[in-house]
This record gives C-alpha cells, sequence and structure tokens, in this order.
C-alpha cells in the first residue's frame, strides 16, 4: 500500500504565500506523475499543477505565475510553493500520485485547507 502525508496548509492572507508538501511512503516501486488538485466548496476537485518524473509541468490557468510545482524524486515528496495567494485559492488541497507497487495506481492524500483572507 502507499500513504500521502501533507502538510503546510493554513490561513494567509492575500499576497501571503504558503508551501505545501506530501510524502509518498509504503511499497513503492516507481513513480510517475505527482500531482496537486484543489476543491472550493460546493464546487468540483480540479487540478492545480502536475509534474511528471522527467520534470515536465502543468499547471491550471488560474495559477500560472505565482504556484511552483516540484518534486524531490530520493524522497518520494512533492511540493507546491503557492506566492501572490487570492481569496479565490481557498480550497482543500489534495496530494495525487500515479505510482507502482505490485501493479500501477492512483494515490490521494487526505487533504489539506487553504485559506486566503482578503
Amino acid at each position: 500500500q502507499v500513504q500521502l502525508v501533507e502538510s503546510g496548509g493554513g490561513l494567509v492572507q492575500a499576497g501571503g504565500s504558503l508551501r505545501l508538501s506530501c510524502a509518498a511512503s509504503g511499497d513503492i516501486t516507481s513513480i510517475n506523475i505527482m500531482a496537486w488538485y484543489r476543491q472550493a466548496p460546493g464546487k468540483q476537485r480540479d487540478m492545480v499543477a502536475s509534474m511528471s518524473t522527467g520534470a515536465s509541468t502543468t499547471y491550471a490557468d488560474s495559477v500560472k505565475g505565482r504556484f511552483t510545482i516540484s518534486r524531490d524524486n530520493a524522497q518520494n515528496t512533492v511540493f507546491l510553493q503557492m506566492n501572490s495567494l487570492r481569496p479565490e485559492d481557498t480550497a482543500v488541497y489534495y496530494c495525487y500520485v500515479h505510482a507502482r507497487t505490485t501493479w500501477w495506481n492512483i494515490y490521494w492524500g487526505q487533504g489539506t485547507q487553504v485559506t486566503v483572507s482578503s
């Protein structure tokens, strides 16, 4: 099995910064995509940023130029640096990992709340 432990959420004023971390552990033999999604109340869960093993990145248009995804492959950890935060960034942020143990599967973190006050 794979466990994902997220940290780094919290309350910040508009214009501030936060850094999220997600560490994957367990019987992992390989990881492909690591990503962050978010879900605001009453809305669907949307992709924020993703990164492949080869360091190819994808960002939602709403966060381009403000958020940066990175990963430490040796530690099976993915980060999300969030700058210039806006109230509309308020959501629960979920870590997403496409990993192989015996076979490939998708794993989700428990979610961490990010609240941006105006």
